[in-house]
């Protein structure tokens, strides 16, 4: 396998991005009760009109991100995942910043996200705050829930 790690603007109808997005929905059914958590189905993405983004290594997906907007300017990370097999190679990292790089360039001012609390989450957190995101209240139409973690920042 190449080192070369690519990131380009995705759809639902390529079949890898639908099924890894099915991995990462069943992952978070597993992980979390159903009123905690707030995975949307692959479906549920397009009828968002999200716009996705995806990592590859040649022809093999290593993971996806994508990106709603919930206002003015106000933009959603949803249904970030990186394949198990290719965590530890900056996946995450290379499609966070083609989301706020993209967000940035339709004139998106705030990027908000939530995410779990449970130690799976916390490469996740850690990566966020790495990128300048804060914890911050429920925004939206989220609630305050023990499991869940919001945070935003400006771009």
């Amino acid at each position: 396998m190449s080192a070369v790690l690519s990131v380009a603007r995705a759809t639902l109808d390529q079949a890898d991005i639908v099924a890894l997005l099915g991995r990462h929905f069943e992952l978070m059914r597993s992980s979390s009760p159903a009123e905690s958590c707030h995975v949307m189905e692959p479906g549920a993405l397009l009828e968002r009109e999200a716009v996705l983004y995806a990592a590859r290594d040649g022809q093999t997906l290593l993971g996806v991100g994508a990106l709603t907007l919930i206002g003015p300017q106000h933009g959603e990370l949803k249904s970030m995942h990186t394949a198990a097999e290719a965590r530890g190679r900056g996946v995450a990292r290379a499609i966070l910043q083609a989301l706020m790089d993209h967000a940035r360039d339709h004139g998106v001012t705030r990027l908000s996200l939530e995410t779990g609390t449970a130690d799976l989450f916390a490469p996740a957190r850690a990566l966020y705050a790495a990128h300048g995101f804060a914890t911050c209240p429920p925004f939206g139409n989220y609630t305050v829930d023990p499991l869940s973690v919001f945070m935003t920042r400006t771009l």
